[in-house]
């Protein structure tokens, strides 16, 4: 049922999509299906490098158009060296987010357009759309008390910048029916089973 299929987890910063990768990847792999876990800018050496300048703090001045052309450039370098040969290749594919972030990061907040991220996402992207998105959704407190590090650049953009990401990624399922929410704010335990009822 895995086989092949391409989900990805997402949310607000400080919302445990790391974990819940993980969790999710070690589950599905229990299964005896194979799984590529993959994190979105990165993985690839052209993405980690662009994840580098992305979140360095002295990059405080970058634009919003910046960002996303970026994060797109990160993602269809991903998509070619990783995501589609295992697709092909018949493995369930875990994304640490994906185009959702950009959509609610720098089309929402940002307020670069989220129609606009989805069209330059079309022009670069083969695919642009998982088979199934899930936004783990965590309010402002629970997600600044999981934080407990230095932060990066996207991180520093402030309380008011961050209220409206989470109102970007509710957004999201009306734009796009794959996207789902599950509430973030309980247990990593019952998170954990709550994607699972979306996925099995």
């Amino acid at each position: 049922m895995l086989k092949g299929k391409f989900i990805v987890l997402d949310g607000p910063d400080g919302c445990g999509k790391s974990t819940q990768t993980r969790m999710l990847s070690e589950c599905i792999a229990n299964q005896g299906v194979d799984v590529a876990s993959y994190r979105d800018p990165g993985t690839t050496l052209v993405g980690e490098k662009i994840r580098n300048i992305l979140l360095d703090v002295a990059h405080e001045g970058m634009g919003d158009n910046v960002e996303v052309l970026l994060y797109m450039a990160a993602r269809a370098q991903l998509w070619k060296e990783h995501i589609a040969p295992d697709l092909a290749a018949g493995k369930c594919v875990l994304m640490d987010r994906w185009l959702s972030s950009t959509c609610a990061y720098q089309g929402f907040a940002g307020g670069f357009g989220v129609e606009k991220v989805i069209q330059i996402a079309t022009d670069s992207l083969e695919r642009i759309w998982p088979d199934l998105t899930v936004i783990l959704d965590v309010d402002a407190e629970t997600a600044a008390a999981r934080m407990q590090r230095d932060l990066d650049r996207m991180e520093q953009k402030g309380d008011a910048y961050h209220a409206k990401v989470r109102e970007g990624f509710l957004k999201l399922p009306d734009i796009e029916p794959t996207v789902k929410v599950v509430d973030a704010r309980k247990t990593v335990e019952q998170v954990h089973k709550d994607i699972l009822k979306l996925i099995i």
